[in-house]
């Protein structure tokens, strides 16, 4: 099992020179960009499984054509990903969560979602739980996607490479706000996301096999299972269709007009994804 509260010890600057910190002994990182590079970091260590919990809090003001990232990645061309991408908008604008799930390098499994608050006033926990079973998106310990394991039938799963945690702030206003429309406002630069309280309950991979795993659970976020199990309870499920009727606002398993010839299979399998 690792489990993380110092940046320090979890974490490598991996990009965007001085734009990355570590403050506070260790206790928060902030990740900057302006006119000339973003910035970003990830984990010291690999996963095969577990659930990753950082508090986040997301470039305020004028964010237009910003992305926060924060994602599960494997390396090479048929990567796995896990992703949260939080995409900035204009001032008074809501921010889109966008997710998605890459298996052997192939994502195009979208859904994107507002949020019920907002994201840049203060700090808050954003989550995702791979296990064997499933992949869960959570909030605040909210569940807003949940995507399951249909190996069974075809559908691949990210279930054999080990997986790092990346964060970057970087300019993607090409596509980002209104899909490119609305562009970067560079006289508000720079743009700075924080970060505290990473918390990895994993399994750690050495030499692509899981060799120290653990079911402790972050202490900031209740839970009654382990992650190795964890799925939804009929109070995350209702939480879920919350979710999905009043802030999801797209939906790839919806999209026809992408996926003419009819629903992919793992979307007639399940309501939850």
């Amino acid at each position: 099992m690792a489990t993380g509260d110092n940046f320090y010890q979890d974490v490598d600057l991996t990009w965007g020179d001085y734009r990355a910190k570590i403050l506070d002994g260790g206790k928060s990182l902030s990740l900057t960009l302006d006119k000339t590079s973003g910035s970003g970091f990830r984990s010291k260590r690999e996963y095969l499984f577990g659930r990753i919990d950082i508090e986040l809090k997301l470039v305020s003001g004028d964010s237009a054509g910003t992305v926060t990232a924060y994602y599960l990645s494997s390396e090479g061309p048929y990567h796995d990903e896990i992703d949260f991408e939080f995409l900035g908008n204009s001032s008074g604008e809501p921010y889109i969560v966008h997710t998605n799930v890459y298996t052997q390098g192939k994502g195009n499994r979208e859904q994107q979602f507002y949020l019920w608050f907002d994201p840049t006033k203060k700090f808050h926990t954003y989550s995702i739980v791979w296990n064997p079973q499933r992949i869960i998106f959570l909030v605040d310990n909210i569940p807003i996607r949940e995507y399951n394991n249909e190996e069974a039938i075809g559908v691949p799963f990210p279930s054999k490479q080990p997986m790092r945690v990346y964060s970057s702030v970087w300019d993607a206003d090409q596509w980002a706000t209104r899909g490119g429309l609305v562009k970067t406002n560079w006289s508000n630069a720079p743009f700075t996301a924080y970060y505290r309280n990473f918390n990895a309950n994993a399994c750690v991979s050495s030499l692509g096999s899981s060799t120290n795993c653990g079911s402790k659970m972050s202490k900031s976020i209740p839970t009654n299972n382990g992650w190795q199990t964890q799925g939804l309870d009929a109070n995350g499920r209702r939480f879920l269709r919350w979710v999905q009727k009043y802030y999801m606002i797209y939906n790839y398993c919806a999209d026809l007009k992408r996926f003419p010839k009819g629903r992919l299979r793992e979307c007639r399998r399940s309501r939850f994804l």
